[in-house]
C-alpha cells in the first residue's frame, strides 16, 4: 500500500523552516516513491523542479546505502562475524551481496526486529535544501575511509559515461552509485563539500546540503527582488497613528491629550477599550472611561497597540477570507505568546513586545492579500515578461519570503527592533540577535503551538533548544499546557 501524503502539512515544512522527518526500517518501493514526492514538493517551493531528478536520485542512492548498511550488520550478527576484524569482514562480504539479495525479505524482517531504522530528514534554512539519511548502525572508520575514498576517484571523471566506462571496485554495491551522485552534484554546480557522512549519538547521519543560490535561482531571486522594491509603493502609517506615535515619544505629553487623540477614531478606542477589559488585565468592573484605559495599557502597551492597530489598517482588515484566517491565526499567535511570556519565561518587560511580536508575525503574507492590487499586479506582469511560473508567483506571495518581506515593510514604517526581528526570525529563532532572543523564541513557538493545534506540524518538528527554554519535555506535557491555553483564548474571544 502506497504512502498517504499529507500536502498540506509538507507545504507548511518547507514554507516555515520546519524539519521534516519520515523513518522506515525496511525502505519498501512505496517508500521510496513517497520520499521522492516530498522532495518535489521542497524543490517546488523554492522553485527549482528542475532539479527532481538528479535528486531524487542522489537521495534514493544514500537511503539505499542506509538500507545496505542496516542488513550489513544483521547478516554479520547471524554468522557470528565481528565486522570490524579486517579478516572476518573480508570473509563475510564474500557472500554478503548474493546471499541477502537470494533471501531479502528475511533479512528485512531481522533488521526491522532488531529496531535498525531509516531516518530522512527534509529542511530548507537560509535557502539551503538540506536532506539528511540516518540510520542507526553506525558507520565504521574504514567504511567511511571507502566511502571518501570514491568521492576522490569522481574527481578524476568529467562525465557519467567515463565513470560508467572505468571499472570500479563495486564488491558492496555503493562505489558507482557513490561517484555518480557526485557527478550529478558537479553538473549542478556544487562540489563534493555538497556531501559529507559522519557518526553522531549511535547514528550514521549522510548530509546532503544544496545551496540554492548557487544552483540557477536566477527567476525566483529576481522575482524577490521585484518584491522588494516594491514594497516602497506601499503606503505610510495613518496619519492620526503616526501623531499618536510622536506623542508617546514626548516626554511633555499628557495622558488626557493621548486619550483624546486616541478617542478621535472610533475602532482604535474599541480595540483599547478590547484589550482593557480583556482576561490578560482582570478588573473587577468594565472599563469605558478611555483615559483610564489609556492608563491601564501604559505607554508601551498603547505603543504596541498602534502597531498592531496600524497594520490592520494599512493592510486590510477580515473581509477577504483568505485575511480572516491569517488575522484570527495572528490574534491566537498573540494570545499564546502573551500567555507563554507571563507564565514560563516570567518576563513582564518582553509581554508587550510578544503580544505585538505575535499579530504581527504574518505580516508579510497578509501584504499580499490586502486592498493594494497594483502591488500584485505589477509583480505579476514581472513574472511573465522573465517567464516564471504563475504557481510560483503565488507560492512566493505566501512561502519562504514572507517573513523578510515582512520585516522590511515593519522597517520602512520605523517599527522597533524587537518587533522586526520577530516577524524577520519568526521561522529561525537560531538566527535572532542575542538582544531579540526572547521575543523571537517566544512568538516563534506560540505559533509552531497554533500549527500544532491545526495539525500542521508534528511535535519532533519543534526547536529543541526552545523547547527546553519552555521547559517543555515531551509531547504529552506540550498538549497539555496547548489545552488550556486553547480554552484560554476560546473564552477570550
Amino acid at each position: 500500500m502506497s504512502q498517504a501524503i499529507d500536502v498540506e502539512k509538507i507545504v507548511h515544512a518547507a514554507r516555515n523552516s520546519i524539519p521534516l522527518t519520515i523513518k522506515t526500517y525496511t525502505l519498501p518501493h512505496e517508500m521510496e516513491i513517497y520520499l521522492g514526492q516530498v522532495l518535489e514538493i521542497f524543490l517546488k517551493e523554492l522553485g527549482q523542479e528542475a532539479l527532481k531528478d538528479p535528486l531524487t536520485y542522489c537521495l534514493r542512492e544514500l537511503a539505499v546505502n542506509a538500507k545496505k548498511a542496516n542488513t550489513k550488520r544483521v547478516y554479520f550478527h547471524e554468522k557470528g562475524l565481528n565486522i570490524l576484524d579486517d579478516a572476518q569482514y573480508q570473509a563475510g562480504m564474500e557472500k554478503f551481496k548474493v546471499e541477502t539479495l537470494d533471501n531479502i525479505d528475511h533479512w528485512l524482517s531481522l533488521q526491522k526486529e532488531a529496531g535498525f531504522y531509516i531516518k530522512v530528514l527534509f529542511q530548507i534554512r537560509n535557502r539551503n535544501l538540506n536532506l539528511f539519511v540516518c540510520n542507526n548502525a553506525e558507520i565504521t572508520q574504514k567504511e567511511q575511509i571507502r566511502v571518501y575514498d570514491r568521492i576522490a576517484r569522481s574527481r578524476a571523471f568529467n562525465s557519467l559515461e567515463e565513470a560508467l566506462a572505468t571499472v570500479l571496485d563495486d564488491s558492496e554495491g555503493a562505489g558507482l552509485g557513490i561517484v555518480i551522485m557526485v557527478l550529478m552534484l558537479k553538473k549542478l554546480g556544487l562540489n563534493e563539500d555538497a556531501f559529507d557522512i559522519d557518526t553522531k549519538n549511535g547514528e550514521t547521519i549522510a548530509r546532503l546540503s544544496i545551496p540554492m543560490a548557487n544552483v540557477k535561482m536566477v527567476n525566483l531571486e529576481a522575482l524577490s527582488k521585484k518584491v522588494v522594491e516594491e514594497i516602497e509603493s506601499l503606503p505610510n502609517f495613518p496619519e492620526n497613528i503616526v501623531l499618536l506615535q510622536q506623542m508617546l515619544s514626548d516626554p511633555d505629553s499628557e495622558i488626557t491629550e493621548m486619550a483624546r487623540q486616541v478617542s478621535t477614531d472610533p475602532a482604535l478606542t474599541a480595540d483599547l477599550l478590547k484589550i482593557v477589559n480583556s482576561a490578560q488585565f482582570m478588573l473587577p468592573k468594565k472599563v469605558d472611561n478611555i483615559v483610564e484605559a489609556v492608563k491601564m495599557v501604559g505607554l508601551r502597551g498603547l505603543k504596541n497597540l498602534l502597531y498592531s492597530y496600524g497594520t490592520q489598517k494599512v493592510l486590510g482588515g477580515t473581509d477577504d477570507a483568505k485575511v480572516k484566517v491569517l488575522w484570527t491565526h495572528s490574534y491566537k499567535t498573540a494570545f499564546y505568546a502573551y500567555s507563554l511570556a507571563k507564565n514560563f519565561l516570567r518576563k513582564k518587560e518582553i509581554l508587550d513586545d510578544v503580544y505585538v511580536g505575535g499579530i504581527l508575525h504574518d505580516m508579510g503574507k497578509i501584504v499580499f492579500f490586502n486592498a493594494h492590487p497594483h502591488l500584485v499586479d505589477k509583480i505579476a506582469q514581472f513574472s511573465k515578461e522573465k517567464e516564471i511560473p504563475g504557481e510560483l508567483f503565488e507560492d512566493i506571495t505566501a512561502g519562504l519570503n514572507h517573513s523578510q518581506i515582512g520585516a522590511l515593510i515593519a522597517e520602512k514604517w520605523n517599527f522597533p527592533e524587537a518587533l522586526v526581528h520577530s516577524i524577520r526570525y519568526h521561522h529561525e529563532p537560531h538566527n535572532a540577535p542575542q538582544s531579540s532572543h526572547d521575543v523571537v523564541a517566544t512568538v516563534y513557538f506560540a505559533n509552531l503551538l497554533a500549527n500544532y493545534e491545526e495539525k500542521l506540524v508534528g511535535f519532533d518538528q519543534i526547536d529543541k533548544n526552545v523547547l527546553a527554554t519552555f521547559h517543555m519535555q515531551n509531547e504529552e506535557q506540550l498538549q497539555k499546557i496547548l489545552g488550556r491555553l486553547a480554552q484560554a483564548f476560546e473564552q477570550e474571544t
